[in-house]
């Protein structure tokens, strides 16, 4: 997830963006009301779609006891510029590793598997055949679930990591279209052309190669497709009507369905790419605002998993950069390390992805938040935008005290 650590950097450089953050931490001392925090939000996020580079669409839904507030804007490639509606579907890219987490928190809770198990009791040989050697060993019968939900394992990461030979993977997704990615031809990918970066357990490296390993074991263990057990555990449950995997082999998205919002990789639009295939367990998601809150509510409210395997979750005690830390497929924001003078602002639970979407809830205050901003180069433009929610919502509550 380098594009996404490059993004979270530079909200952290001095000059114009620390300024700009200083005068943002000054202005929350400035109560409001709920109108007038809906005015200011629709001010900002009506400009930052505006000046936003290489973005077409914007989302953004706030589900707080002190407001509720929606802002939609932008248009459709795929439907020749028709305008996107309040709950069109978009890639959740990442996020759906929550998902994915959730369904392994699941499956423990069960005893179907335990965390610190090896991959290896449920993997065959050869589909971890190369992934793990490192310093001249193979790690793999060594490695556990929980090093991957975690990303300790040491497995290179197909979607961003280094390659031994060019082009890169995002290069090869743009370039090749028509490219159907399976699971297996993305191990082959990390497994072909990169190395592992780490003997399990020695250090943090974000992987998605490591989430389609999780993908596989939940139908190796579970006997059935990964987009059946979505909808039977998660999904229907839950309500989650709008909410599908791409791709799925058990249920081929019908022609009627609403198109999805424009995805910017790298300057290119892609919604339309069959090699947009490339996710599957670690984000291979589409889905809706409404969803997506949902999701969180029935995650952190118990219609899920039990409240101690969401603790065990949201433990993220390892920095993955200045402001992120990481659990077990969910990541905290703390704010302070992006700026220190934003220190007393909220840490947030949920996922970020790659084209700027934004999953979180504050459990401090019972708010959830999410955005899709649809572009790899809104990472920054989509982190201070969460900033300034939660610094409205702080006014907010105080002028009600």
């Amino acid at each position: 997830m380098f594009l996404i650590a490059a993004g979270i950097s530079a909200i952290a450089l001095g000059g114009a963006g620390a300024y700009a953050l200083s005068r943002a931490a000054r202005t929350s001392r400035q109560p409001l009301n709920p109108d007038e925090a809906a005015a200011h939000l629709d001010a900002y996020f009506s400009k930052a779609f505006r000046v936003g580079k290489r973005q077409t669409s914007l989302q953004v839904l706030i589900d707080s006891p002190v407001l509720s507030y929606r802002h939609t804007a932008g248009s459709l490639t795929a439907a020749g510029g028709a305008p996107v509606t309040d709950n069109q579907p978009f890639h959740a890219a990442s996020i759906g590793k929550t998902f994915t987490a959730t369904l392994i928190m699941m499956l423990a809770e069960r005893g179907d598997l335990t965390l610190d198990s090896c991959i290896a009791e449920y993997l065959p040989a050869e589909t971890l055949s190369s992934l793990f050697v490192w310093d001249g060993k193979d790690h793999a019968r060594e490695v556990t679930i929980r090093q991957l939900l975690g990303h300790r394992s040491g497995v290179a990461d197909y979607f961003e990591g280094p390659v031994r030979e060019q082009p890169s993977f995002q290069t090869r997704v743009i370039e090749n279209p028509d490219e159907l990615w399976t699971p297996e031809k993305l191990l082959d990918f990390s497994r072909h052309n990169q190395r592992a970066v780490a003997a399990p357990g020695a250090r943090f490296h974000y992987s998605d190669t490591g989430y389609i390993l999780l993908g596989l074991l939940l139908e190796r263990v579970t006997s059935v497709s990964l987009g059946t057990l979505l909808r039977r555990e998660i999904l229907a449950p839950l309500g989650m009507n709008d909410t599908y995997l791409l791709f799925d082999r058990d249920a081929p998205i019908p022609p009627d369905e609403p198109p999805l919002q424009d995805i910017w990789l790298d300057g290119v639009e892609i919604s339309r790419f069959r090699s947009l295939s490339c996710d599957w367990a670690g984000g291979g998601l589409a889905t809706t605002p409404e969803d997506l809150i949902r999701f969180q509510k029935g995650l952190s409210g118990g219609a899920l998993i039990r409240a101690e395997s969401l603790s065990e979750m949201e433990r993220c005690a390892h920095k993955f950069r200045n402001g992120i830390h990481y659990g077990l497929g969910m990541m905290e924001i703390r704010f302070e390390g992006f700026f220190p003078l934003l220190r007393g602002m909220p840490r947030l639970k949920g996922h970020i992805g790659v084209l700027a979407t934004h999953m979180f809830r504050d459990p401090a205050t019972d708010t959830y938040v999410v955005m899709n901003f649809g572009s790899t180069d809104a990472m920054v433009p989509s982190f201070r935008a969460l900033f300034h929610i939660m610094q409205t919502l702080q006014r907010i509550r105080l002028g009600q005290t």
